[in-house]
């Protein structure tokens, strides 16, 4: 992997409000571009975990599983974080934190998993804060400082710090916090793309996603404008050009693939273990009949 790139954030269709790329596509893209693995870290969901990982480990693409975040306590204090799912136990805990999530929506416009619930239950859990995390949001370097030195108790060496560079305004700005606070606190910074295309041309129709799921027309001059034309599947070697002053983001996004490793298992069936009486098994215990005796029981007391 050392002479080529990872991409660990990325939005699938399933990702309704903010992506255009299909599941083969993608796979058949990464293949092309000689990419030994890619993420899949759709918004709040795992939706396309099943299709994605069939589809990428028949073609021999390592599939790496994760999610993007809404965190906080009270639904209006929320910032975003990317997990990844370092193992299976990961996997399995991520599913946990998503379905408490949506069960405890209530009115909430966004689907969050609380703070203190993630910082005390990321067992097998990579933690990638960058643009929309809150150490970007922090008032200051010294608060976001204090935030990083959480999720550092939280995760231990499972915190990494995602640095992005696709032509927005502000970005040299939060790279400048990023890379202060990795030195800082001896944090590992990786390259990332952000990605919610597969090339450059699609950028238009993307557009046009994002204005459907929020109700506006593209040339309605007061909508916002969260994306740009740079966040497409780049290849690696356009990567490591656009990282060229910073190698060590490339190398660490592809050392930080290998330890990211999930074995999915389908068509098996885990059936719940059904409680049977000490001298039965499952094969001669028999709920039916023993309720019929039960019930013959019953209507010959009455």
């Amino acid at each position: 992997m050392t002479s080529t790139f990872v991409h660990l954030h990325l939005h699938t269709e399933y990702s309704l409000v903010d992506s255009t790329i299909r599941i083969d596509r993608l796979v058949n893209a990464c293949i092309a571009a000689g990419m030994p693995a890619v993420a899949m870290t759709d918004d709040s969901n795992l939706f396309a975990l099943v299709k994605f990982y069939g589809a990428a480990e028949k073609a021999g693409l390592k599939p790496i599983i994760g999610c993007d975040l809404w965190v906080g306590e009270t639904g209006n204090d929320l910032s975003r974080a990317t997990v990844l799912c370092q193992n299976h136990d990961g996997y399995l805990r991520l599913s946990r934190l998503l379905s408490a999530a949506y069960r405890e929506r209530g009115k909430s416009e966004r689907v969050f998993v609380p703070r203190s619930r993630l910082m005390a239950d990321n067992a097998g859990l990579v933690a990638l804060l960058g643009r929309p995390s809150e150490l970007i949001a922090a008032a200051d370097i010294d608060s976001a400082d204090r935030l990083l030195e959480d999720w550092r108790r939280g995760f231990d060496d499972r915190v990494y710090l995602e640095l992005t560079r696709c032509g927005r305004a502000d970005e040299s700005t939060q790279q400048a916090r990023l890379l202060h606070l990795a030195s800082r606190r001896d944090v590992a910074v990786v390259a990332s793309n952000d990605t919610r295309f597969l090339a450059r041309e699609d950028a238009e129709a993307h557009e046009a996603r994002v204005c459907i799921a929020s109700g506006r027309v593209l040339n309605d001059p007061k909508r916002p404008r969260d994306y740009t034309d740079q966040q497409y599947l780049k290849t690696p070697a356009e990567m490591r050009e656009v990282f060229a002053d910073c190698p060590e983001a490339i190398e660490n996004a592809v050392e930080l693939a290998k330890r990211l490793n999930i074995e999915m298992c389908f068509g098996k069936y885990y059936l719940p273990a059904f409680p049977v009486p000490a001298e039965h098994t499952l094969d001669s215990f028999h709920p039916r009949a023993g309720a019929c005796r039960l019930g013959s029981t019953d209507r010959a007391l009455s």
